[in-house]
């Protein structure tokens, strides 16, 4: 049997293929146990259209993948840090390729300025649930002393 190509149509927005070279090497490794990951290229995309956007999760073009795949990877992501490592790995090699200017960062500390609800934030990381504790899940996510409602 013969094989079929699958063209991938690049929408507006989306990752160029210079954007792609550069930021690939910062990702973490597919193929964890449980199965084959989606594409990272494909899931940084629906990543980004959502945020581009602002539409909601389950209403991301099909194009994309599964919705529930993308909300799960931006969230994994957010929680574990790893998108704060692909940051620091890019501004490190756009550093270190002269492709940042820092005399034109600035930060003007007179105008940073908290809302008042902002104190008093929780100080622990949020919790990173396992895979079968996600959304939708039946399984407890902890153990409660009440035995019930009389």
């Amino acid at each position: 049997m013969g094989r079929v190509a699958v063209s991938m149509v690049m929408g507006r927005g989306d990752l160029t293929n210079a954007e792609w070279a550069r930021l690939k090497p910062h990702l973490p490794a597919t193929g964890q146990r449980g199965g084959r990951w989606a594409s990272h290229r494909k899931v940084i995309n629906g990543i980004l259209f959502c945020q581009r956007t602002g539409v909601p999760w389950r209403d991301l073009p099909t194009r994309f993948g599964s919705w529930k795949t993308v909300y799960e990877r931006h969230r994994r992501w957010s929680a574990d840090g790893t998108w704060d490592r692909i940051l620091q790995g890019v501004q490190a090699d756009a550093d270190a390729g002269g492709r940042i200017d820092w005399s034109m960062v600035s930060v003007d500390s007179t105008s940073c300025r908290a809302h008042q609800h902002a104190a008093g934030a929780r100080k622990k990381a949020p919790r990173v649930p396992k895979k079968e504790q996600g959304p939708g899940s039946t399984a407890p996510t902890r153990v409660s002393d009440d035995h019930g409602a009389g």
